[in-house]
């Protein structure tokens, strides 16, 4: 199978805070899938690192204030576009990101409280009818 995973969970620097985030039990999924990373913001033309951003009325505010829903958007359609291309059937998201989680995401105060909800990309990806794996859901990642 082909899955899109956050790039971030593989251990590329791409986070907003130019780091990583290594997830160990992709190392056992490649063995039995193809894991396709993808960095929804770097897709979208944003920097790295760059501001934190969550999402507050249904756009994505920076922690400067500025409005980057046009970058999430972008970086969405990219990466629906390798979804497509690749046949993929799911995704693994980091979790709480205003691009990546699924079922949560940070409040848009910037204080570390989650409201129910998708980032972009979670969104995107789920109504297009791909399942959506947050890196803490690691028991449904030993179903795939």
């Amino acid at each position: 199978m082909n899955i899109l995973v956050s790039a971030c969970l593989l251990g590329v620097d791409c986070r907003y805070d130019g780091t990583g985030c290594l997830l160990p039990i992709l190392e056992e999924l490649k063995e039995r899938h193809h894991l396709i990373p993808i960095c929804p913001e770097a897709f979208g033309g944003l920097p790295t690192p760059r501001p934190p951003a969550e999402i507050l009325d249904g756009k994505v505010i920076n922690a400067e204030g500025a409005d980057v829903t046009q970058q999430y958007e972008k970086g969405a359609r990219e990466i629906l576009k390798l979804a497509r291309l690749f046949n993929c059937e799911a995704a693994i998201l980091k979790e709480r990101s205003p691009a990546c989680g699924f079922g949560k995401v940070h409040n848009g105060l910037f204080d570390g409280g989650l409201v129910e909800g998708n980032g972009v990309l979670a969104g995107l990806l789920s109504r297009e009818g791909l399942i959506i794996i947050g890196e803490t859901q690691t028991d449904r990642l030993a179903r795939l």
